[in-house]
């Protein structure tokens, strides 16, 4: 045998046999394949068989679903529901479909969106409060573990196309940002594509978007029409199309979570015209109007009967005419918005239906994560100053026409989050009563209802819709994912009652708990304490003891508003209820009550010295050291080539809190801006040609203020001081240099809102950049 030869077969096997001596010897040496290989390994290939893995194949006709969730609606917010919004996609989908009057949720988005995904109560998998406020407990960590795995996971094994498209709230803090680590993003939770924020909300205009894992920007700006909930439909429609290009017979499911209605109430204005005059009569008679309709239309029981407002909220005919119009500006505002949203979801569905799939498709439609908002306070919130007080109303009222508009971060008042959840007490936040727990559930699925248009009264839960899924798919909940035992689900499936109205509750007790509002139900009954109000300020949550108020009783199978406490005249049965939250409480990790939170873990922990370089960008609030009312030298090395060189050398925020570091028409500019104001600028002599170290300083003065929002402290003022190569180039004085921005860290541009209203997002600079240093202080 010639060299080339013997170099040959070694090459190819690492031996030299001949005859059947390298026959039986390669079976021997050759590694044995993969237990699922069913063909055969020979060293001859005409000997060999090849075998391909069998892919996973879903059930034959297993349906494609689509979970739609809205946030914070409100229970009779919609026309399906008796609202005065008018939802006609909605109520179309309620008239062939079914509608759950006693379906309920977590009072507040992160929470219940972790129910909703894994079929779990939501402290037992960490998501006992949203994640901006999570705490170090196993409650409260919002850290979804590998024995939680949700509907994504279990149905993409099943041989499911998947993919999420809007409001992400569940990765941690810390983690939401463009360098991951990627665990608890949708796409390493089942999801094969997601597009949309990964926060608790963000501008409809100007939103920081990302492609999976991917930070992208919005295509048109919002002068050219753009909307988040319509770019998410129309990324929607694209992946449907694809899907159906290349793998038709796959169903799929989709996750369909638009940021409406939550703050900020964003909306082009020919939607929120719609309703001008709509909400002039105020919201005690629109939440009597709506309570009337309820009846007429069969969506509450013949005896529910209508709660009164509480003392807390005013009257309607206790404001001066000037508050009604503006508080009737901000509902016709949310209305639109809702309206809109309804007409986008309306596409997507009709997408569905075009490709011919819509006979076979699931729709759970839960419209609102939890009860309408509270949040926007007594008067709403919408202009406020420099320093972050609400503007005098003159002021607000002059400038409502800008509400629904990209340059207010706007919310309506409390009292018509009231109205929107008649004709149940309280709303978001208020764990402990049916406003704030209870919201409609849709339910579409063609040739599987037979009384299309009825209302369903059967108690039910969040938890309730992965196992309901589960079934219609066909789909038995697997023990191990990925080698995780996974801790068993908490609800029930919805199909008995799906088929027949009387189909018994299966779902007959479930905890209720948020920010320390406590409440159980079991078996009809309801008994619930009220810890704060949403409108609480950040020291009364630190410092209120959970507790101070006593608990209420409810027998909701004579009272389906909760109109009457019975804790009074039947105090076995609230014994009896207080000792089962505790049961429960325990065996879902929800204590400590109401846990005191501070920063939580950060990439930024331990370090007060910062290097950002180009391409660094997209950096978020909560991963970047916290510099609201804090200490620091800011130094920025550039080189600016000719005198037309102008951009954002540097960007913290947009234009309700941070500040940027730019060049325009030749001179270099540090302005700062809180609340859409600008609250300090410097602008220094033309830079020189060459290189310039430029440095900004700035120190907070030794008193904060009182405004600001609640969950992130007062407003805090600071000097600003700027120097070029070593010289001082100006200073001012910053009236709030503590906003939250809900925006992010650029270096070479200023992405989202800009932060002076003198550019228009991004202006990259033109220059160079070497590097930005950040030292604190």
């Amino acid at each position: 045998m010639s060299p080339s030869k013997c170099l040959l077969l070694l090459g190819v096997s690492g031996l030299v046999l001949t005859g059947a001596a390298r026959a039986g010897a390669a079976e021997e040496s050759l590694p044995k394949p993969p237990p699922a290989f069913a063909g055969k390994i020979d060293i001859d290939r005409d000997k060999s068989t090849p075998d391909w893995p069998k892919a996973v194949k879903p059930r034959d006709g297993a349906p494609n679903v689509v979970v739609i969730l809205l946030d914070d609606v409100g229970f009779s917010a919609t026309s399906a529901l008796g609202g005065p919004v008018s939802t006609p996609e909605l109520d179309k989908l309620a008239a062939g479909g079914l509608r759950y009057n006693n379906f309920h949720v977590n009072s507040m988005c992160s929470p219940t969106r972790a129910s909703l995904l894994t079929g779990r109560n939501s402290h037992k998998v960490g998501f006992g409060n949203i994640t901006e406020l999570a705490a170090g407990y196993p409650g409260y960590t919002s850290i979804l573990r590998k024995d939680s795995a949700g509907i994504a996971e279990v149905l993409r094994q099943n041989g499911y196309a998947t993919a999420a498209f809007g409001k992400w709230h569940n990765t941690p803090v810390w983690e939401a940002g463009p360098t991951g680590p990627f665990d608890h993003w949708p796409t390493h939770l089942g999801f094969e594509h997601f597009y949309g924020f990964v926060k608790a909300a963000d501008s409809q205009y100007e939103p920081q978007l990302f492609r999976d894992t991917v930070p992208v920007e919005p295509t048109r700006t919002p002068a050219q029409g753009y909307h988040f909930t319509t770019d998410i439909v129309d990324e929607a429609v694209s992946w449907l199309h694809q899907e159906d290009a290349v793998t038709p017979e796959k169903p799929f499911f989709i996750y369909f979570a638009p940021g409406a209605t939550h703050a900020p109430l964003q909306v082009p204005q020919q939607w929120v015209d719609k309703y001008k005059g709509k909400f002039d009569a105020g919201w005690d008679k629109i939440r009597e109007e709506t309570y009337k309709r309820q009846k007429q239309i069969g969506a509450i029981p013949a005896n529910a009967e209508l709660t009164p407002r509480p003392a807390e909220l005013p009257a309607w005919d206790s404001l001066t005419p000037d508050q009604k119009k503006l508080l009737a500006r901000q509902a016709e505002v949310y209305a639109g918005f809702l309206e809109h949203t309804d007409y986008e979801v309306g596409r997507l569905l009709k997408a569905i239906a075009d490709e011919g799939k819509g006979d076979n498709t699931l729709v759970l439609y839960v419209v609102g994560d939890n009860g309408a908002s509270f949040e926007g306070g007594l008067e709403g919130s919408d202009f406020a100053g420099p320093d972050g007080k609400p503007e005098p109303l003159e002021t607000r009222l002059q400038e409502a026409g800008k509400l629904g508009g990209e340059l207010v971060f706007n919310s309506y008042a409390t009292a018509w989050g009231w109205a929107f959840d008649a004709p149940f007490q309280w709303g978001k936040q208020v764990a402990s009563h049916l406003g704030g727990t209870t919201d409609p559930l849709v339910v579409s699925w063609p040739g599987h209802i037979k009384d299309g248009g009825a209302v369903r009264g059967q108690f039910s839960h969040v938890t309730d819709i992965a196992p309901t899924i589960y079934e219609a798919a066909g789909v038995a909940f697997p023990k191990s994912v990925d080698g995780a035992e996974q801790i068993p689900l908490d609800g029930t499936s919805l199909l008995p009652s799906i088929a027949s109205a009387k189909a018994p509750t299966a779902h007959t007790v479930q905890y209720f708990e948020m920010l320390g509002n406590r409440g159980i139900y079991k078996d009809g009954w309801w008994a619930g304490a009220r810890h704060l109000l949403p409108w609480r300020s950040a020291q009364q949550l630190r410092s209120t003891p959970v507790g101070d108020r006593p608990w209420e009783l409810y027998n909701l199978n004579e009272d389906y508003s909760q109109a009457h406490d019975l804790a009074e005249k039947n105090p076995g049965k609230l014994k009896e209820l207080v000792e089962l939250f505790d049961e429960e409480a325990k065996r879902n990790n929800v204590y400590p009550l109401a846990p005191r939170w501070d920063r939580p873990p950060s990439p930024s922990d331990n370090r007060t010295l910062f290097v950002y370089r180009p391409g660094a960008e997209r950096i978020p609030e909560n991963i970047l050291p916290p510099l609201r009312g804090r200490a620091y030298a800011l130094t920025a090395e550039v080189s600016i080539p000719d005198a037309r060189t102008e951009g954002v050398i540097v960007a913290d925020g947009g234009r309700f809190g941070g500040f940027s570091l730019y060049v325009k028409d030749g001179k270099l500019i540090y302005e700062a801006s809180a609340a859409g104001h600008t609250v300090g600028k410097i602008v220094a002599e033309k830079l020189p040609l060459g290189d310039a170290r430029i440095v900004v300083e700035l120190q907070p003065d030794e008193a904060g203020g009182d405004a600001g929002p609640a969950l992130f402290g007062p407003a805090r003022a600071a000097t600003a001081r700027l120097s070029v190569n070593g010289k001082p180039a100006g200073e001012t004085h910053l009236v709030n240099a503590s906003a939250f921005s809900h925006e992010s860290l650029d270096v070479g541009k200023d992405l989202s809102s800009p932060v002076s209203p003198d550019y228009s997002a991004p202006f990259a600079f033109t220059g160079k950049i070497d590097k930005v240093t950040l030292q604190l202080k």
